[in-house]
């Protein structure tokens, strides 16, 4: 049996990596290689894997772990804000999905339960999929991917009570409103009770684990962590993945969660792409050919159904054109889950052998589709706001706000740019805010805020914003193709505009340069600059030193920094300070040692070798002090030596 497994898992594995390579030079997604490689090595094809029990448990602990690590990247906070999506925009999408795929299939001539089972089957998306392929995109942070997780981690959820409620449709099981309500209220209360434990355990256990200082002790703590969880909720009658994202929302609450998300992805990355394989691996090709047909015919109204369901469900949240789009084509495919419930009614005798294959090969077909899908929502979008404009009268959209001139635009309303405000309004500089969350908007605005909500990569929105008048914008949005358009179109409507735009990732830089940018904050390279700021200061180095060392790698969009080669000459005048000595700047508090004694009683230049140059007290500076100068509280002694001398001084003042 061992021996079986390790063959069929080579063969996976050095066909994945064949298929990838080919897909890589043909540009095609990653994950559409892996269902291929499982449709490949099926025995409708090569019957290469012919016992795929074994890869069904390998994928199955991907699913597990990829939850565990979205967990991981949330928080119970976070999770809390994205109530309005997953309660109203979840539950939307399902009922419109499940109800409008049940109706279908009655009017097609098949049984109430038979139909409503499908509206369940329809109903789940791919997690795992739509989550892949945002990650690359690094569009997970954005509103429409935010939204479609809200909307994914809805659906997740609802696959305890479709599978407790499919063996009753099959008839196996005759079971009272009352007697479902009971074992669904008593499941949840018990995993109510297993979080309010598990959230004073978990944060003990990882610090008995860091304690240890032993690395592997560390990695199978969290996978036991993830692994416990998920098998409790699955004891509790809950899916296993519902139990690994708990474990990871609760292990996102302790301070170990980078290291413990470090750790556990390239464990997921592994068994996710065997999960992609095995769904491969139960298409039958000779009968996905012969009934194309009938495949793509389904296919086609799958992805119409839920794209449709999606656009009513996330419309209904009040986003623009552009995320309605976005997130309605990422949900229009049938996801993992899907196949799990199809396996309970294939044996509850909900599903027939060809109506399985014919269901599955669909499936699998619209999983394919996915990729292009995401790749054209933002399009999709922009298509949809030309044609809605093009049937309206130019004053239908309103006129431009007069608002002020030689204001600041933000786009966006999180940390950076909440605090951008703050600051722009305490200093009287004027401003307004693009934002898209409609619930944000409302709360600020009730609140004095000059808000508008809307897509900053539409014209009349910006127009509405004063682009023409504004003096600067600032990009604080985390939705990199919105940057882009957002760039360009400011300075198409506004030439002379400042544009000033926060990236998270390097690469991003010379195309958002290339667009009209005239500034570039880069998230990685800022905090590098801050530690070396840090660090320096920590040596003494005069702050004009470090002044123009910072100012020299933020110059050319970090140019310096992007090119090691031209950095050789940024660090002379380093060097050239750290050999010269330093000066430093104390404060006198009242538990310094200085306070109330003279220079003479401190005697710091025998006690140290740093010499007290200068004295400020209340804003006036005394140079060459008098030995008998009494220090006060709230004095400022200006020392000059070595940088051991300094350290030295620091401590004797302390």
């Amino acid at each position: 049996m061992l021996e079986l497994f390790l063959q069929q898992a080579v063969v996976v594995l050095a066909a994945a990596v064949a298929v990838l390579l080919v897909c890589h030079r043909l540009r095609i997604p990653p994950l559409v290689g892996l269902l291929v490689t499982g449709m490949l090595l099926g025995p409708s094809v090569t019957g290469l894997v012919a016992d795929d029990e074994a890869i069904h448990l390998l994928a199955e602990i991907g699913v597990v772990l990829l939850l565990f690590t979205i967990g991981l990247e949330l928080s119970l906070a976070r999770l809390a804000t994205l109530r309005r999506p997953f309660l109203v925009g979840g539950s939307l999408h399902a009922t419109l999905v499940t109800g409008g795929a049940a109706l279908a299939a009655s009017w097609a001539g098949i049984a109430t339960p038979q139909a409503l089972f499908l509206g369940f089957v329809l109903a789940l998306s791919s997690t795992a999929l739509v989550l892949k392929l945002q990650g690359d995109r690094r569009e997970t942070e954005t509103p429409h991917g935010q939204t479609a997780l809200a909307i994914l981690l809805f659906q997740d959820f609802l696959i305890v009570p479709m599978i407790v409620l499919t063996p009753v449709l099959g008839g196996e099981v005759a079971a009272s409103p009352m007697q479902l309500a009971l074992r669904f209220g008593g499941a949840l209360a018990a995993i109510a009770l297993l979080v309010v434990v598990a959230r004073k355990l978990v944060p003990w256990f990882f610090a008995l684990l860091v304690g240890t200082r032993v690395r592997e002790a560390f990695v199978l703590g969290a996978l036991g962590t993830c692994l416990a969880l998920a098998t409790l909720t699955h004891a509790m009658g809950f899916s296993l993945a519902l139990g690994a994202f708990l474990a990871g929302l609760l292990v996102s609450e302790t301070e170990y969660s980078h290291q413990v998300f470090a750790d556990v992805a390239p464990f997921r990355d592994l068994f996710a792409s065997v999960f992609f394989v095995s769904i491969g691996l139960l298409v039958d090709l000779e009968y996905a050919v012969e009934h194309l047909p009938a495949v793509l015919g389904l296919a086609a109204g799958i992805v119409a159904l839920k794209a449709l369901a999606g656009v009513i469900a996330v419309a209904a949240l009040r986003f623009p054109a552009r995320t309605v789009a976005s997130v309605a084509l990422s949900l229009a495919q049938i996801g993992e889950f899907s196949f799990v419930l199809m396996e309970v009614g294939r044996a509850q005798g909900l599903l027939g052998g060809g109506r399985y294959q014919l269901l599955l090969a669909a499936a699998v077909a619209t999983l394919l589709l996915t990729p292009a899908l995401v790749v054209a929502g933002p399009a999709a979008g922009r298509l949809w706001i030309r044609l809605v404009r093009r049937g309206r009268p130019p004053e239908a959209l309103g006129p431009v706000d007069e608002g002020p001139s030689g204001h600041v635009i933000i786009v966006g309303y999180g940390v950076a740019g909440s605090l951008l405000a703050r600051v722009l309004r305490e200093t009287r500089i004027p401003y307004v805010v693009v934002e898209l969350n409609g619930e944000t908007v409302r709360r600020c605005q009730a609140e004095g805020e000059p808000m508008i909500y809307g897509d900053s990569t539409r014209r009349e929105i910006l127009e509405h914003a004063g682009i023409g008048r504004a003096k600067a914008i600032v990009l604080a949005i985390t939705d990199p193709p919105a940057v882009l358009r957002t760039v360009a179109l400011a300075r198409d409507l506004n030439p002379s505009i400042e544009i000033i735009v926060r990236a998270h990732r390097v690469d991003e830089i010379e195309e958002i340069r290339r667009r009209g940018a005239d500034q570039i904050v880069t998230e990685e390279f800022e905090t590098a600059i801050e530690i070396f700021t840090r660090v320096l200061a920590r040596f003494h180095v005069p702050r004009n030193v470090i002044r123009a060392q910072t100012r020299a790698l933020r110059g050319e969009s970090y140019r310096m920094l992007r090119s090691p080669s031209l950095a050789e000459g940024a660090t002379e005048a380093v060097l050239a300070a750290l050999e010269a000595g330093g000066t430093e700047v104390v404060r006198v508090d009242g538990k310094s040692a200085a306070a109330g004694r003279t220079l003479k009683e401190l005697d710091l230049r025998r006690r140290s070798g740093a010499t007290v140059i200068a004295v400020v007290r209340d804003g006036r500076s005394v140079p060459n002090p008098s030995p008998d100068v009494a220090l006060q509280p709230g004095d400022d002694l200006v020392l000059v030596g070595s940088h051991a001398e300094l350290d030295r001084a620091l401590e004797e003042l302390e």
